[in-house]
């Protein structure tokens, strides 16, 4: 097994990824249906909810946020159980026997779910500024961004908690250890600056509370800003972080 990176092997397990996801017709739902609809339900509940004068509305605010943090738990979970079935059924073993290294596997599986994370943030974007008439100040392109990079993140991180699970119950149960704190101390539910100090240092160090930050600023600002920028390559560099590793950590088969 070579260790070199191959951008040709790398662009062929991006492509069988790409068609085993065409065919599964229930995975392709959850990634292009399942955040619209969760957005929707958003929408109703606070529908009739009126709005104090002079602040934003309610939905356009936590609706804006959401954008970003769909994509990350529906890209986390679904990448997890993936990379799990590749390893359980033995394709990832017959795959490493050849001159595919674990950083093309990776990167290629980051490509495509990539694809597919940008054609859900089109999706998703579409119908929340049409059908739920969000309203947001800045560029929607900026939104598809950080939503696209949000979702990679979410497909790194997934792709880094199966190489420590045995089965796909255990891939699930990762869930909630590493999606649940950063949703908690992003500062969605409550102002950062109004954590105590010790959970203000761990929200630092999440990197979806800078993805939240960076959509907050897009939803604040009719420009891109700096801050937004510098968050979104935060969110980058973690993705890529726990790409190198996943690759590290990478197991031919459950034991």
């Amino acid at each position: 097994m070579t260790t070199a990176l191959s951008p040709r092997l790398t662009s062929a397990t991006a492509g069988r990824v790409l068609r085993q996801l065409r065919h599964d017709h229930r995975t392709v739902a959850m990634l292009l249906v399942l955040p619209s609809a969760l957005l929707g339900l958003l929408y109703l509940l606070w529908a009739d909810v009126p709005t104090p004068r002079g602040q934003p509305d309610t939905f356009d605010r936590i609706g804006l946020t959401m954008l970003g943090v769909f994509p990350f738990v529906v890209m986390f979970l679904v990448t997890s159980i993936a990379m799990l079935r590749e390893r359980t059924s033995g394709t990832l073993e017959r795959l490493l026997t050849t001159p595919l290294s674990r950083l093309d596997l990776l990167l290629g599986y980051g490509t495509a779910f990539g694809l597919a994370a940008a054609l859900q943030a089109v999706v998703t974007v579409t119908i929340a500024t049409t059908a739920y008439d969000l309203d947001v100040a800045g560029p929607l392109a900026l939104v598809v961004l950080i939503a696209v990079v949000d979702a990679v993140l979410g497909v790194a991180l997934g792709l880094l908690a199966s190489a420590f699970a045995r089965s796909e119950f255990q891939a699930v149960q990762f869930m909630p250890v590493v999606v649940l704190p950063q949703f908690f101390l992003c500062g969605l539910l409550v102002p950062r600056d109004q954590l105590a100090g010790w959970l203000q240092a761990v929200a630092d160090v999440l990197p979806l509370t800078y993805a939240v930050e960076a959509l907050q600023e897009v939803g604040a600002s009719p420009e891109a800003t700096g801050t937004m920028w510098v968050d979104v390559g935060v969110v980058a560099g973690a993705a890529l972080l726990a790409l190198g590793l996943a690759a590290a950590t990478l197991r031919r088969r459950t034991s």
